[in-house]
């Protein structure tokens, strides 16, 4: 009778039923004898008894699945921002398009006389104005690592080569990493992660007056090219001195940011090189045709670094969006997995205080 009350009071215990844990003094002290003392004051705490190790395993899934929905959070949250520059994107093309255009129209009506421009000058180069790209915050991968890395390559070349060189670089990551190591930095800009034309303009104006100046002979700018959702390639570009046959946009992509089963990915679209615009050869110009380049040609170097801002920060945030993806799936996994040592933990911890709920009564029986 007695083994029959103690092994009910302990699956009470065991299963939760009106306050899950019995003490074994308290059982104990309700048995005298052959008989069961009544009016015995029992008192139920509201948690089984465990020891620390699978106290602090709970303690540590918490913060597991509360890292999970910040990182889940975090996705979506560039996601959205990956959809912002796309669109910005969208709506930046037609104008590059028929500037495009026009600069293609001028250059055909001029056809091969001799063109004294300054941005299409080319010299004797003996230094290079270098402009790196990385991103203001961490958690996006290797994306940073990347664009200082192939900055960082870029300017060992030189190095070699006997060129001396320069610093422009945009974004707190690259700032701070050249910072450190006292590189000839001439200018510091902020990326943010809705890059404009305002802030490529003040760009722009720093590097047409260190060309124009002399105190560079050549622009070149590191930026990372949009792949696709999980790549990205971080890629030179000769800015300055422009070319009379590179003032084109020939093998540009447009990406465009799709969903599909709570999935994302991209949809790409390659762009040939626009049509010149077809100009009368009647029409009388106000200004020489080389004047008018002469003003059209900043617009373009504005267009162009607009452009290579919106696909680094679209790679930053497609970047972000597959590191916060990886992230979320480790944290369901390793939740999981402490979730099972933790039911084990628990299992054991019952089993125990079964143990000794039963041994408890076998020792005041025999007494």
């Amino acid at each position: 009778m007695k083994v029959l009350v103690v092994l009910a009071l302990a699956t009470s215990v065991a299963f939760g039923f009106q306050g899950a844990s019995l003490p074994v003094q308290s059982l104990h002290n309700s048995f005298r004898g052959d008989a069961i003392v009544e009016n015995v004051p029992v008192h139920y705490s509201g948690n089984i008894v465990m020891d620390g190790k699978s106290n602090a395993l709970r303690d540590r899934i918490k913060s597991v699945k509360n890292t999970k929905k910040i990182t889940t959070a975090m996705r979506l949250v560039a996601a959205a921002k990956v959809r912002r520059a796309q669109d910005a994107v969208l709506q930046g093309r037609p104008f590059t398009e028929n500037l495009q255009k026009v600069m293609s129209g001028l250059l055909a009506q001029i056809g091969t006389e001799d063109i004294d421009l300054p941005l299409l000058r080319t010299r004797a180069v003996d230094k290079v104005l270098l402009v790196g790209i990385s991103g203001d915050r961490g958690l996006c991968g290797s994306y940073n690592n990347y664009a200082i890395k192939r900055t960082d390559a870029r300017i060992a070349e030189l190095k070699a080569a006997g060129i001396d060189y320069e610093l422009v670089t945009i974004g707190k990551k690259i700032s701070a990493y050249y910072r450190r190591r006292e590189a000839p930095v001439a200018a510091v800009f902020d990326c943010t992660q809705a890059p404009d034309a305002t802030m490529a303009t003040e760009i722009a104006e720093l590097l047409l007056a260190s060309f124009l100046g002399e105190d560079a002979d050549a622009v070149e700018l590191v930026y990372t090219k949009f792949v696709s959702m999980i790549s990205s390639n971080p890629s030179i570009r000769t800015m300055l001195p422009l070319s009379k046959t590179g003032i084109e946009s020939e093998g540009d992509e447009i990406f465009e940011l799709t969903s599909k089963d709570g999935d994302f990915s991209v949809d790409r679209v390659e762009l040939g090189r626009p049509d010149p615009m077809t100009i009368n050869p009647q029409v009388i110009f106000e200004q020489n045709p080389i004047q008018i380049l002469n003003a059209i040609l900043p617009l373009y170097l504005n267009g162009q670094i607009l452009k290579c801002l919106q696909e680094s920060v679209a790679s930053e945030l497609a970047s972000r969006m597959a590191a916060m993806q990886a992230a979320s799936d480790n944290a369901g996994a390793l939740g999981k997995s402490l979730s099972q040592q933790y039911n084990r933990a628990r299992q054991a911890s019952v089993t125990q205080e079964l143990l000794e709920i039963v041994a408890g009564a076998s020792a005041a029986a025999e007494n």
